[in-house]
């Protein structure tokens, strides 16, 4: 599903990872943790995220300040650490600032 966003601007932090084969179902289950827990941090505007191969997920934020809190809440701190432990052979984080979108067949085509 596309993320729902605001007017620009925002921002946006790309994770881009290979996974590996370890613990898939605890891998599973903390993504679906993480998920839930940033919907409840100020600044979370949404998310998209897609897996064939390679595993790419886009989360928005209001602001810069927002996603700082966002890697160093505990939970997540966690589940980097895990990450970089055992999930992932690889994987880069990009954080960028959105001053234009645009799009159709959206409910709010602004």
């Amino acid at each position: 599903m596309i993320a729902k966003t605001p007017k620009p601007p925002y921002y946006a932090v790309i994770f881009t990872n290979i996974r590996t084969v370890e613990e898939a179902d605890a891998y599973h289950e903390t993504a679906d943790r993480m998920v839930a827990l940033a919907k409840t941090q100020p600044g979370y505007l949404g998310h998209e995220s897609v897996r064939d191969g390679l595993g790419i997920t886009i989360s928005y934020w209001t602001s810069l300040e927002s996603i700082q809190k966002w890697k160093m809440q505990t939970e997540h701190l966690e589940a980097q650490k895990a990450g970089r432990d055992k999930w992932y052979s690889a994987f880069k984080t990009r954080i960028c600032l959105v001053e234009r979108d645009y799009g159709f067949g959206l409910e709010n085509p602004d």
